[in-house]
Formats: structure tokens, C-alpha cells, sequence
């Protein structure tokens, strides 16, 4: 199967398992998926991660999702595509937006790898607004 937006369907996977309560979601996976996920786990969006890698393909991504202990609602409370394939977004790095103003984070595509909007500010450098997560 063609996917045309790999990250607008990684978005959507974790979007659709927390709307139906799972606590495990398989992702195919890619290097930028990867690096998105690695975001996700470090700034505390995700429980856990596996990748778990087949030879000669690029294999999947198995994510733990996190929930709250107490009301059993997900951390993730709302995350979306900013630049798609029909409509690239780009940004300076002191153009770069805040997400509820610093609460979120905006995940940004640089020379220097995926980062997020925070470490764009502090070194400084622009990209492609992939996605954001609050």
C-alpha cells in the first residue's frame, strides 16, 4: 500500500489507538518516524518504544502510550500535521510558533535533524514545521 504522508499517517495511528483506549500501536517505520518517536518518549508524550527492525526492510515501531494514572485519559491531547505534502510550511528559527504558548511542542525538520521548536530556538537554525503535540 502507497502511503502519499507517511507522518500524517503516523499522527493519525496514534491518534485513532488513544481514541480507542489501546495501549499499544505498530507503526511502520522510516528514520524521520524514528526520530519523531524519540521526541515524543524524551519530552514524556509516550511510555515506552521498541523498533524493532526486519532485515532488508525498514520494519515497525511499537509504541507504549501513556495515559493518566487517575483520570485514564491520554497524555497526548491533541496532535496534528502542520506542513503536508500539498502545502509545505517552512520557518526561521524566530518564526518558529509555540505551541500553547511553551506547553506544546512543535516538531521542526533541520540541517541538524529533527528537533523541537525549543532546540531550534536555542541553536538557532529554521526548517519544515512537521507536526505539533500538546
Amino acid at each position: 500500500m502507497l502511503i502519499t504522508d507517511p507522518i500524517g499517517d503516523f499522527l493519525t495511528r496514534i491518534r485513532n489507538a488513544q481514541m480507542a483506549g489501546h495501549r499499544m500501536v505498530e507503526i511502520p517505520a522510516s528514520k524521520m518516524k524514528k526520530a519523531i518517536t524519540k521526541i515524543l518518549y524524551d519530552q514524556g508524550y509516550i511510555l515506552k518504544y521498541k523498533f524493532a527492525d526486519e532485515e532488508g526492510k525498514a520494519g515497525l515501531i511499537k509504541i507504549a502510550l501513556k495515559y493518566d494514572p487517575v483520570t485514564k485519559k491520554p497524555v497526548i491531547r491533541s496532535l496534528g500535521r502542520i506542513s503536508r505534502p500539498g502545502l509545505r510550511k517552512y520557518a526561521k528559527s524566530t518564526d518558529v510558533p509555540r505551541i500553547i504558548n511553551g506547553l506544546g511542542i512543535c516538531i521542526v525538520s533541520t540541517n541538524k535533524g529533527i528537533l523541537t521548536d525549543k532546540d531550534c530556538r536555542s541553536q538557532k537554525v529554521g526548517g519544515e514545521l512537521l507536526c505539533y503535540v500538546y
